[in-house]
């Protein structure tokens, strides 16, 4: 897969998401979960 300019935010998305499930509260999970189904959604990764 080559790595395109509109595919940095669903990857950035991804990574904050990630992140975020590291220091574990119930907003950060909540936010974590969005932002990961954004980037896999993003990158086509699931269907829309």
């Amino acid at each position: 897969m080559t790595l395109h300019v509109h595919h940095i935010v669903p990857v950035v998305s991804i990574i904050a998401g990630v992140l975020i499930l590291i220091q574990p509260r119930l907003l950060n999970y909540i936010v974590a979960v969005y932002l990961i189904l954004a980037g896999l959604l993003g990158l086509g990764w699931l269907p829309a």
